[in-house]
């Protein structure tokens, strides 16, 4: 098995979403034997926003498509994704290799795969709340999956920016779930 890990946070070694994504990893790699990570950094080597000639380079995609379980940290910045992910997100979201349009809509061609993808979120944004409305990360990110064929599952770590405890509790419960996604 091949597992896929990106991470996007410009935060470093104070990163949520890495932590996350980190503990993600050890726990499916922990569930299963004889996997390879291959590992992507999209803060620490980002990737150019994509332009017709680096839409010729299908490495990014040949990653992506060699992987079976596929991990990403996924930062909200400003209600949404970082540019850094929106980069790789549009190397992999390719017509006739992740997906392809029929005469009743688009099919996604990359089912098969495991995506789970850490939130790290300052806010709430689930419905109810006051911020919902706001809420850009997740419902792109299960959007984009969506329409290339995979669902994927996801972890969450709110209301980091409210302060120290709840940013305590929010990581603590977010690596408690990791254990549940690797059984």
């Amino acid at each position: 098995m091949t597992i896929l890990h990106i991470d996007a946070s410009i935060n470093g070694d104070n990163s949520a979403s890495r932590a996350i994504s980190r503990s993600i990893v050890e726990q499916v790699k922990g569930a299963n034997w004889g996997e390879q990570i291959v590992y992507r950094d999209l803060a620490a080597n980002p990737l150019p926003h994509l332009t017709l000639d680096a839409f010729a380079d299908t490495s990014v995609l040949d990653e992506f498509l060699a992987a079976e379980t596929i991990v990403i940290g996924a930062p909200m910045y400003n209600f949404t994704l970082p540019t850094q992910l929106k980069a790789w997100i549009d190397r992999i979201v390719i017509a006739g290799a992740t997906f392809r349009y029929t005469a009743t809509g688009p099919e996604g061609l990359a089912g098969g795969k495991r995506v789970i993808i850490a939130l790290a979120r300052g806010g709430f944004y689930n419905e109810g709340s006051p911020a919902a409305a706001l809420e850009h990360l997740e419902t792109y990110l299960r959007g984009v999956f969506n329409f290339i064929g995979i669902e994927p599952e996801f972890v969450a770590a709110d209301g980091l920016a409210i302060g120290p405890e709840q940013r305590e509790q929010s990581i603590g419960q977010a690596l408690g779930e990791t254990v549940r996604l690797a059984a």
